[in-house]
């Protein structure tokens, strides 16, 4: 089967799960894992600017999309002339079901199986013992957060982290002065690539507050992702559980 993928972790997913270049067909300029596998995969555009030509041109069986990362208007262009499943992966059920469906596409059931019993190993084993509240800054200038149905907060929640931003949705723009509640700021290290200059200038406002840089991927990236995070969950919540 040829197969397209138009999101990174998804692409990701397919790796694991043990399919190879001669499927995966083509992939995002953002789809970067596994390194050695994608780089002898064709490039079709962005995520949200896709090239249709170069899509059409790879004919490929199926491609895989997703509601957050694709635009409609191109993923409903696409499905004129091809078979798109398009996955929405907000909870960690989502994500149980992306990896369970992508294991019954491709016969690989038993491997997606581990890897689901694997990231739910992960993220039982590693929780903060108190209450911790934290904002989770994902864009700088304006500084935009997680609200409450996004993958995101799902994961921190699932660590034992009280998002104080809880009661919004989507990807909502704050202020500085917002950030008062929080007993810690996260700054993720994509899609904004946050630095210690950034931390910085936090500092200047809320010198008190705990303000650390952490991986985007281990909290954003759905399908496989999480459970090779192990490691680095374990570091993290170390940091709170003293």
């Amino acid at each position: 089967m040829r197969v397209i993928s138009l999101v990174p972790s998804i692409t990701e997913a397919l790796f694991d799960l043990g399919l190879t270049e001669n499927e995966v067909v083509g992939r995002t300029k953002f789809c970067i894992h596994p390194s050695e596998k994608v780089k002898n995969v064709e490039i079709i555009g962005g995520t949200k600017n896709l090239n249709i030509e170069k899509i059409k041109s790879l004919k490929p069986d199926l491609i895989l999309a997703n509601k957050e990362e694709n635009v409609k208007e191109q993923v409903e262009i696409l499905m004129k002339d091809f078979k798109v499943n398009v996955y929405n992966t907000e909870t960690i059920e989502d994500n149980y079901y992306l990896l369970k469906n992508l294991g019954l596409l491709f016969h690989k059931e038993e491997k997606a199986q581990l890897f689901n019993l694997k990231i739910y190993e992960v993220l039982n084993q590693t929780k903060i013992n108190s209450k911790t509240k934290v904002a989770y800054l994902i864009w700088n200038n304006p500084y935009m957060t997680v609200g409450s149905d996004t993958f995101i907060h799902h994961i921190l929640t699932e660590i034992g982290f009280e998002n104080i931003f809880k009661n919004r949705t989507r990807y909502p723009e704050i202020q500085t002065e917002d950030l008062k509640e929080a007993d810690v700021i996260m700054l993720s290290s994509e899609p904004f690539p946050f630095k210690e200059k950034h931390i910085e200038e936090l500092k200047a406002v809320y010198s008190d507050k705990k303000i650390m840089i952490v991986d985007g991927e281990a909290f954003s990236w759905y399908g496989t992702h999480i459970a090779k995070c192990e490691n680095y969950f374990k570091e993290l919540i170390a940091e709170f559980n003293h």
